[in-house]
């Protein structure tokens, strides 16, 4: 599975960015996809994962109630809605997927298989 994530871009705080992941080589329907994001000199951190349904959004505290993750597995794509961003938002964000996971939510990124090249973020304030 090769992933692309774009979407990124300049957004002044308080705004929105919609990020994607285009996945090609293999259907996501089996696979639950993630978001992760490294701000510069800061550890990668977990953003939000949603199951292969669709059905089980999971979200990091700080992401609650302004981003949102989706999936079309017809277009074998997730998005990644972000609102009312944050200066703290900056960073660059990562997609994945994974089809084996030993708990959910999936936020361990050392469980995911395949992972996107990356998208920046950066907010204005």
């Amino acid at each position: 599975v090769q992933l692309q994530a774009f979407g990124g871009g300049l957004v002044e705080a308080g705004g929105s960015l919609r990020l994607s992941c285009v996945a090609s080589g293999r259907n996501l329907n089996n696979y639950v996809a993630g978001w992760f994001r490294q701000a510069p000199g800061k550890e990668r951190e977990f953003v939000a994962t949603i199951s292969w349904s669709g059905a089980k959004p999971y979200y990091a505290d700080f992401a609650k109630g302004r981003f949102t993750i989706s999936r079309d597995d017809p277009k074998n794509t997730a998005f990644l809605q972000m609102d009312a961003v944050k200066p703290d938002d900056a960073a660059i964000y990562y997609c994945a997927v994974g089809a084996s996971f030993s708990r959910w939510p999936a936020k361990d990124g050392n469980e995911y298989t395949f992972w996107g090249q990356g998208t920046q973020v950066t907010v204005s304030s």
